[in-house]
């Protein structure tokens, strides 16, 4: 049994579509779960529309929808004939779930709208491409994972209740298998007891991947990509990049750590606690080998680099000149926590704690004004956070130059610095 991942970007047009059909052709006679994200910018797009509403912009949110509606409806005219009717009526319901919402007035938080709204991506996808298989032969049943992945309600980075999901892999996922080889389902979300949707965190369709991986002990999986190989840096920001032919789950796991746009962090965990490989393949031409990732050592690494722009660092120091302590540590992560905030490095000295995170305007102005009622509080913006492993200091010197360094920390294999 494997496990394909299909992410938004081998989805977003007709001729992708085709080409994951051609994919899935190949695979047929194989017992497969396919996990599918949402079609190519459409996240971006349902952000849009959640910030509207939020904002109390009815309007602008309706209209905002509707284009999403559109895009879908004109996809599946255009690869679906037989089928579409069917197709349409199932769409449509999932627009109208959103809708409802739309109309109402918001009164609970951000986060809890945002996984009810940008949660439809995926049910729009995978309604689409599931009838498309279908439609040409290849038999596949869809499934709402979020009968299937239950999760807390920790709006936006939830947690999956692996007791209770695994429970509903054996009720619900085995049976369909054993009556057709494909199963189809959504990536990123879930769903509380209270059968509220939730999401996974950003990317959260590779941890959906490995979850199913874990819980059907799955022979492999396989993330389908629009890049050949895992790289060693971005080659958007480095146009030195190379491809990497094959990493184990440590050294994969410290990427995503360090913001690598690799695999979701809490990818690995799952697959490599019943060593299950990980395979990132290029969707555009799947005889290519791509990269390979498992629990063997791996030697000879290139440096990896790691890039995060839009960093905010808020240096805090106590008022009265006493020691940063425990108690107000404390303090600051129970904050962290509250707001759904996760620090990409911190330091800490004997009157100052600094820490620099990804820049969420609203999120970071709320935790500079509550800190700073117990310390105080100096915000920078604009900044980059740079990580390298396995550095050397040529290529440090060169990365750095014409840079001002703010804060550096440094191990035997990794180098960080936040830079302006």
């Amino acid at each position: 049994m494997k496990v394909f991942k299909f992410g938004g970007a081998s989805v977003n047009s007709v001729e992708r579509i085709v080409n994951l059909g051609h994919i899935i052709k190949f695979w047929e006679q194989e017992k497969i779960v396919i996990i599918i994200s949402a079609m190519g910018k459409t996240t971006n797009a349902l952000e849009k529309v959640v910030e509207a509403f939020v904002s109390d912009k009815k309007d602008e949110a309706l209209s905002l929808f509707e284009q999403i509606k559109q895009q879908h409806l004109t996809t599946a005219k255009y690869v679906l004939v037989t089928h579409y009717l069917s197709c349409e009526k199932k769409l449509k319901d999932f627009f109208t779930e959103v809708e409802w919402l739309l109309y109402d007035k918001p009164v609970r938080e951000y986060d809890y709208y945002y996984d009810q709204i940008v949660c439809v991506g995926e049910l729009l996808s995978t309604t689409i491409i599931s009838t498309y298989l279908n439609e040409i032969g290849i038999k596949n049943i869809w499934m709402d994972v979020r009968d299937i992945i239950r999760t807390d309600d920790d709006f936006r980075d939830a947690d999956i209740d692996w007791e209770f999901t695994q429970q509903k892999v054996n009720e619900l996922v085995i049976p369909i298998l054993n009556e057709c080889n494909i199963a189809l389902t959504q990536g990123f979300i879930g769903a509380t007891d209270e059968n509220e949707s939730t999401t996974l965190g950003r990317e959260g369709s590779d941890y959906t991947a490995a979850v199913f991986a874990n819980m059907l002990d799955a022979e492999n999986v396989t993330i389908w990509k629009d890049v050949e190989n895992v790289m060693n840096a971005d080659p958007k920001q480095f146009n030195d990049a190379i491809p990497i032919s094959e990493l184990n789950y440590r050294e994969t796991i410290e990427m995503a750590y360090y913001g690598a746009q690799v695999i979701h962090p809490k990818t690995i965990k799952p697959l490599q606690n019943k060593d299950i490989p990980m395979y990132v393949k290029y969707f555009i031409d799947p005889s290519l080998p791509g990269t390979v990732i498992h629990h063997n050592p791996v030697h000879n690494l290139p440096p990896i680099y790691v890039l995060k722009e839009n960093q905010v660092m808020i240096k805090v120091n106590t008022k009265d000149f006493s020691f940063v302590g425990d108690h107000e540590v404390r303090h600051l992560y129970q904050l962290f926590e509250a707001l759904h905030l996760k620090p990409n490095l911190t330091q800490i000295g004997a009157i100052s704690f600094v820490c620099v995170l990804d820049y969420w305007p609203e999120k970071i102005e709320k935790l500079a004004l509550q800190a700073s009622e117990f310390l105080d509080v100096e915000v920078t913006k604009d900044l980059s956070l740079l990580t390298i492993r396995h550095y050397s200091k040529e290529k440090f010197e060169s990365l750095t130059k014409d840079k001002t360094i703010l804060l550096r920390q440094q191990t035997t294999e990794t180098i960080q610095v936040v830079l302006k």
